[in-house]
């Protein structure tokens, strides 16, 4: 079965890999400093955010042992 994963960034957000992962090509972007990079860092944030919305939704309905203040994906906005 599932489990309501702990520990960590796990703490604060539902989805810490997409919080990764936006860094990542938010960093890669800037590095660059590139139209394409932009895109790129805009579209993967476009098509993360509404997933871990989701997914922070499904835990909350799956599991009442949710962390007080767990957010989906950016600590403490999102």
């Amino acid at each position: 079965g599932y489990q309501n994963p702990r520990g960590g960034l796990y703490e604060k957000i539902s989805c810490p890999n997409y919080l990764g992962e936006m860094i990542e090509w938010g960093g890669f972007a800037l590095m660059t400093f590139s139209l394409p990079a932009l895109s790129f860092f805009i579209w993967t944030v476009a098509n993360l955010a509404p997933r871990a919305i989701a997914h922070n939704k499904w835990y909350k309905g799956k599991f009442g042992d949710e962390p007080k203040g767990r957010q989906a994906m950016i600590p403490f906005v999102l």
